[in-house]
C-alpha cells in the first residue's frame, strides 16, 4: 500500500483490512479517534514503532514531557516538524 492508497481509506468508514496495528492506529487517529489509537499505542509498550507512535500521540495531544519519554523508549529524535508531517513520516515507514 502507497501512502497515497492508505490516505485514500481515510474517507471510509472502517481501516483496511490487513494493515499493520501501528498503521490502523494512525488511521484511527486521522480521523479524530485519538483514544483508540492510544490504546493501540498502549498494547505493546516497549516495541520501539508502538512507542515512537505513543511520542507522537503525546505530542498531538500538547503533554510534551510525555511525548519526550516516548521518544527516548524509541531511541528517536524528537520530531521539529508539523504533526501533520510527523503523522506523514509515521504512516510512510508503515506503508
Amino acid at each position: 500500500m502507497t501512502f497515497q492508497d492508505f490516505s485514500n481509506t481515510l474517507s471510509q468508514s472502517q481501516p483496511p483490512s490487513g494493515i499493520s496495528p501501528v498503521l490502523e492506529a494512525l488511521w484511527y487517529d486521522a480521523r479524530g479517534d485519538w483514544e483508540h489509537a492510544h490504546n493501540i499505542a498502549q498494547s505493546r509498550e516497549g516495541t520501539p514503532a508502538y512507542d515512537r507512535l505513543h511520542a507522537y500521540l503525546h505530542r498531538k495531544e500538547g503533554d510534551q514531557w510525555n511525548a519526550g519519554y516516548w521518544y527516548r523508549r524509541a531511541k528517536s529524535p524528537v520530531f521539529t516538524g508539523t504533526l501533520e508531517e510527523e503523522w506523514e513520516e509515521l504512516v510512510r515507514v508503515e506503508c
